[in-house]
């Protein structure tokens, strides 16, 4: 038992941890400080091989950790690239890159190999970065901390205030960062991104060691930096927003036609697949099922703005939709590899419901004890599997090993497995 079983108390926790050298931090009785300017002043956007080599030389003379942030175009342009790179370190001050016009910083993420990188909320922008280059082999994720010590709120803003004492400027996170060159005020906002980024760390790893909770931490951390690049996702087009209207096969070939038609206008354009024809307007379309382009028009998202000849487009999706053969439409549903969703357990396996009622209780009363949420303290995925196909001799050691199998890490499996056990062991067979 250690101190991790002591829920966090002072979730309003609130350290200096390093705060900028004019500033005397502030205490939890003090109203938090705005951060308005970067210490150093903004630094010039990097948009050229020579100022790259610089940084790069800059960055490997730098000592500790490197913060490190990412600006993507989400609902503005095609897919998920960075379109500004922000890194801070010690003895290198702050960077502010431009991908675009530097698409290759293998260069700086080599020699920044072996040190740790800082992010808030790392799997958000881990992916954009590796398409540049940059993988870290060791981090520290600022939000995964956050959730580990039982803070209520871990956006950057909210743990920045709560834990430093400073407000960070707001208001720019959803803005088009395509945009050349980008304005002033953006970049103020990018820089101080990072400003606190290794202050924040080090706060929070302290809080993690006082709570018994660095090493569950270091763990998690661990299998960000490990993990593989995710699987490209099959069948997209049924994430479609509204999808549950869709009741027949040959609405969903609709759906899938008009998907997949959008998809590639948006790739090659280079915008956000919204900015072509909203989800909406497919759904609609899909229950309609127009016989033309005039009826295709009369329908919402298809309205005045779309001229003729994209209408002829879309209702071409549509008719090719129409006139597939049935051993060609989409099926229902995709292949279930897991269990059954969980409202059909009752019906399908009683016992596999109770058992899952159990072990959701167990969970949830030991995240309230930890601190923590529960999905953080085991994927909620792992539960079901266990619960649904549990081992066919039910012991510590047995269930142990079916929750190591699912992936859970080792802090996971120690904390979890008597709960599961209690909970499969209790239930009716």
């Amino acid at each position: 038992m250690t101190d991790a079983h002591d829920t966090a108390a002072d979730s309003s926790l609130r350290t200096t941890g390093g705060a900028p050298p004019d500033d005397g931090g502030s205490s939890a009785t003090e109203a938090p400080i705005p951060l308005l300017e970067p210490r150093e002043g903004i630094p010039p956007v990097v948009a050229d091989e020579a100022a790259l080599a610089e940084v790069i030389a800059a960055f490997a003379a730098g000592t500790g950790p490197v913060a490190v942030d990412a600006e993507r175009a989400s609902g503005y342009r095609y897919g998920q690239r960075a379109y500004l790179v922000q890194l801070r370190r010690e003895g290198a001050g702050t960077a502010l890159i431009d991908p675009v016009a530097c698409p290759d910083l293998s260069g700086l993420g080599e020699v920044l190999s072996g040190t740790e990188w800082v992010l808030h909320a790392a799997t958000q922008d881990l992916p954009c970065l590796r398409e540049i280059g940059m993988v870290p082999t060791r981090l520290f994720d600022t939000e995964l901390a956050g959730r580990l010590a039982g803070f209520p709120r871990v956006g950057l803003g909210a743990m920045v205030e709560n834990v430093l004492g400073f407000v960070l400027e707001k208001g720019h996170s959803a803005v088009d960062w395509s945009t050349r060159p980008l304005p002033e005020p953006w970049l103020r906002y990018a820089a101080l991104d990072v400003e606190l980024l290794v202050d924040l760390r080090d706060a929070l790893e302290k809080e993690l060691e006082r709570q018994g909770k660095l090493d569950w931490a270091r763990q998690e951390f661990e299998a960000i930096a490990s993990a593989p690049p995710p699987e490209p996702r099959k069948d997209p087009w049924r994430r479609t927003s509204g999808m549950h209207k869709i009741r027949r096969r040959r609405q969903m070939a609709v759906v899938r036609e008009l998907w997949q038609t959008r998809d590639r206008i948006a790739r090659r354009r280079d915008v956000s697949p919204g900015k072509v024809l909203s989800d909406a307007a497919i759904v609609e379309a899909a229950l309609a099922m127009p016989a033309n382009p005039h009826a295709l028009g009369a329908l919402n998202g298809f309205g005045q703005r779309v001229g003729r000849r994209q209408l002829e487009q879309w209702q071409a999706a549509v008719d090719r939709a129409k006139a597939l053969s049935e051993d060609r439409l989409p099926q229902a549903g995709q292949p279930v590899t897991g269990p059954p969703p969980p409202r059909a357990w009752a019906d399908k396996d009683p016992a596999a419901a109770a058992r899952l009622s159990a072990a959701r209780a167990g969970v949830t009363a030991l995240a309230e004890r930890l601190g923590m949420p529960a999905e953080n303290l085991i994927a909620p995925d792992t539960v079901r599997r266990v619960c649904w196909e549990p081992p066919a001799v039910v012991d510590a050691e047995s269930v142990a090993a079916a929750v190591a199998g699912h992936g859970a890490r080792a802090w996971q499996v120690e904390q979890v497995t008597p709960v599961l056990f209690a909970a499969l062991a209790a239930a009716p067979a």
